[in-house]
């Protein structure tokens, strides 16, 4: 675990390094044979670093050849959307199924069976909803209800331009279905009240670490476990809260067909999404909080990682095409229990 910890101090002292102003960051300086451009979620810097330097240690063992890997971070959704407006990325890791799949509903770029060719529906890993609170749990913060009193203010990304607020807002949406069955009116109380305690909604969700972190603001940060846990390794100022109850958060990866075509990286983008189901990387993901499917590796952080009941989209709303359109898209009950 140890090793895991110092390699997430490392990669957050290169992030700040090696940001560039749009956005991107460079695994490596110097000049390589091959380059590949991954496209992920903004929470994901220190995962990305610490795998691309496995990866390209790897790959040049294999091939004799040097890759740069160069990253490009921000909410899933915006990230996708950079894809469609022309950032030709080769490889995705996102934090929803929806924002992979806007790249073969609206842009053609892959397939619409993108989710076959990888295991576990191309997710390599996956995580749940966890809250961060302050040394000691000031206000007791044990559970969503917690999130409904008066006294209590959190920090989310928002669920219009990322998928960890979404994952966030089904989360509560899940309790609230299994705490008040059939009453929808009291389901829509207990949003309406949640969301009305949110004092802050940032773009991504490192911003809503940024926002909690080093702005001091909100009594809980409600994010990814895997950051939570990350944060309270590296801070003992704070702790992390996991619910009984969350919602099951896939993370799918997919190359970019068109993109690996045209840049001619389709072996080596197949092999760095490959790559993330080995057990020496689910080992190293692992190491960041995430859990993970390698059985090895389950057993060996086991007690990393509470039993929780997972709630997956498909017992909320059916499916994410049904969700997206109900719950995110404009006017939908996500609008409608903000309105005043």
């Amino acid at each position: 675990m140890a090793n895991h910890l110092s390699l997430f101090k490392r990669a957050s002292r290169w992030g700040g390094a090696l940001m560039l102003s749009a956005g991107l960051s460079l695994g490596h300086a110097q000049a390589a044979d091959q380059e590949l451009l991954n496209s992920s979620y903004d929470i994901a810097r220190e995962l990305f670093s610490a795998y691309n330097e496995l990866f390209t240690e790897q790959w040049k063992e294999k091939t004799g050849k040097t890759v740069e890997i160069k990253q490009s971070h921000a909410g899933s959704s915006r990230q996708a959307q950079a894809i469609l407006q022309g950032l030709r990325a080769d490889v995705v890791t996102y934090n929803q199924v929806t924002d992979v799949d806007i790249l073969h509903e609206r842009g053609n770029l892959i397939p619409e069976n993108w989710r076959e060719r990888l295991p576990n529906a191309s997710s390599p890993y996956y995580s749940t909803m966890a809250f961060l609170v302050r040394k000691g749990n000031p206000k007791n913060i044990q559970n969503w209800d917690d999130l409904a009193r008066d006294d209590v203010s959190s920090v989310l990304p928002n669920p219009k331009t990322s998928g960890n607020g979404r994952y966030t807002y089904l989360a509560a949406l899940g309790y609230a279905q299994k705490t008040f069955g059939e009453d929808q009116q009291a389901i829509d109380n207990f949003l309406r009240t949640f969301l009305g305690n949110v004092a802050v909604f940032d773009t991504g969700g490192r911003g809503a670490t940024t926002t909690f972190v080093e702005r001091g603001i909100g009594d809980v940060l409600l994010t990814f476990e895997a950051e939570v846990n990350n944060i309270a390794a590296q801070n003992p100022g704070y702790e992390v809260v996991v619910p009984k109850i969350s919602f099951l958060a896939e993370f799918p990866v997919t190359w970019v067909d068109r993109s690996v075509k045209q840049n001619g990286t389709e072996e080596l983008a197949k092999a760095y999404l490959e790559g993330l189901y080995s057990e020496e990387a689910q080992r190293l993901i692992a190491g960041f909080y995430n859990r993970v499917h390698n059985e090895t590796v389950k057993a060996e952080f086991a007690e990393q990682f509470p039993e929780l009941e997972l709630v997956t989209v498909e017992q909320i709303g059916g499916s994410w095409e049904n969700v997206m359109k109900e719950h995110f898209a404009s006017g939908g009950k996500l609008d409608q229990l903000q309105r005043r």
